[in-house]
């Protein structure tokens, strides 16, 4: 790694992006958006967390394209080691992948230093996505500019792994929390009202009032003996007032205080930036319930036009970044989406019945997505013949003819 010369290169405008994510950006709601801030919304913390864990938990194999269309497992490739079973020394494969798309849903971007002995891809190193982003050199070259413990350096791209988010082209995807800044400094700024409604128990103001003129320091004394009723922990003390004076409370009722429908309405809206169905994470839209067959194709929809996606975003970075020259056209690794149906016990009896009965996969094939051991003659491939053309009715009849007929002589049918 190339490191970087004088303070204006290591802080110039070519690290506003990573600037951006350390100091964040200032919402109208007078919030600073960072990523740690927005990890502190419930419903921010539930996308990321639920998606990563979708993802990471899917079973990723290593595959090589066969001349006839077919594919075959590798196992004993370098990379599926390393993609597979041990990405670094200090992860599992869950840990990585989860990880990884954690940063990617947040911040647009996931970043992984490549390891390599000799031309062999021996590890994936994880790096911040805060702490490095894509750079164009004036003579064109992309480089990986990484801070590390207030030191920028240069890794070029060959040494990077870099998977990017939705965006319109260019080096770098876009990150939902910086480009919806708005919404979650919105969202935060009303987290904090409720809160500290609630800390003054539930009571926002209140009017003291009289008759006399006080003086300055009276009404300093009078204001530090006041707080000794503020707070949720001195609510129902019993005020003493002194002197003429008066107290009005001006209270709000509990589900003003909530402020119900903003932080509704914010849940739903920050879950937009996610691609999350708000289902997904318990919380359920104005007169929807949180079971039936309509919550079972949102369920569908979000694994459709969110998990999947995601998954071949991946896929498609691993060939181009990971798979070695020559083996691009042949070689590729793949998400097993079925592991999404390892829950849903009818589903996937019902996926594996028809598979199987109509000739799609074998006995055996079934067997091995259980996790069966495989049992000898269940390896034909077989289909149900209840249904035939009409001219192959007689021919479809075989041992059931051939069965008819022996019971018809024996009991001396044959003739009729």
């Amino acid at each position: 790694m190339t490191p970087i010369g004088s303070k204006d290169e290591r802080i110039g405008l070519a690290d506003a992006g990573a600037l951006a994510a350390a100091i964040g950006r200032k919402s109208h709601a007078g919030k600073s958006v960072t990523l740690n801030a927005a990890m502190q919304l419930a419903t921010v913390w539930a996308c990321i967390r639920l998606t990563a864990q979708a993802v990471s938990a899917l079973p990723l194999g290593t595959f090589r394209r066969e001349a006839d269309g077919g594919r075959t497992a590798v196992d004993d490739h370098a990379l599926a080691e390393v993609l597979e079973v041990s990405p670094n020394a200090d992860q599992t494969s869950l840990e990585f992948w989860e990880a990884t798309v954690a940063w990617l849903i947040s911040t647009g971007n996931s970043y992984a230093e490549k390891v390599e002995f000799g031309k062999r891809l021996s590890s994936l190193q994880p790096l911040a996505s805060t702490h490095c982003r894509p750079v164009r050199l004036p003579s064109g070259e992309l480089v990986y500019r990484v801070t590390d413990r207030g030191k920028s350096e240069d890794m070029p791209r060959s040494k990077v792994f870099h998977i990017k988010g939705f965006g319109f082209g260019g080096d770098l995807g876009l990150s939902a929390i910086a480009n919806g800044a708005e919404t979650f400094g919105a969202a935060m700024a009303t987290d904090e009202a409720a809160g500290k409604i609630f800390g003054n128990g539930l009571s926002v103001s209140g009017i003291l009032s009289s008759e006399q003129v006080l003086k300055a320091d009276q009404r300093r004394d009078l204001k530090n003996a006041m707080l000794a009723y503020a707070g949720s922990t001195n609510a129902g003390k019993l005020m003493i007032l002194e002197a003429g004076l008066k107290y009005q409370q001006m209270t709000l009722n509990p589900e003003d205080a909530q402020m119900l429908e903003t932080r509704r309405f914010h849940i739903e809206e920050m879950c937009r930036w996610f691609g999350m169905p708000p289902i997904i994470i318990g919380h359920a839209a104005q007169g929807q319930t949180m079971w039936g067959s309509g919550v079972e194709q949102i369920l569908l929809t979000w694994l459709a036009l969110g998990i999947n996606p995601i998954c071949r975003r991946i896929e498609a970075r691993i060939v181009k970044d990971l798979v070695p020259a020559g083996e691009k056209r042949r070689l590729y690794c793949e998400f097993n989406r079925e592991g999404l149906l390892q829950m849903d016990s009818a589903a996937k009896a019902t996926f594996l019945s028809q598979m199987t009965q109509n000739g799609l996969m074998d006995r055996n094939e079934g067997r091995a997505k259980l996790n069966l051991p495989r049992r000898e003659g269940a390896d034909a491939l077989t289909a149900q013949t209840n249904l035939a053309p009409l001219d192959q009715l007689g021919a479809t009849g075989g041992d059931a003819s051939a069965a008819r007929n022996a019971l018809a002589a024996w009991l001396g049918l044959s003739g009729n």
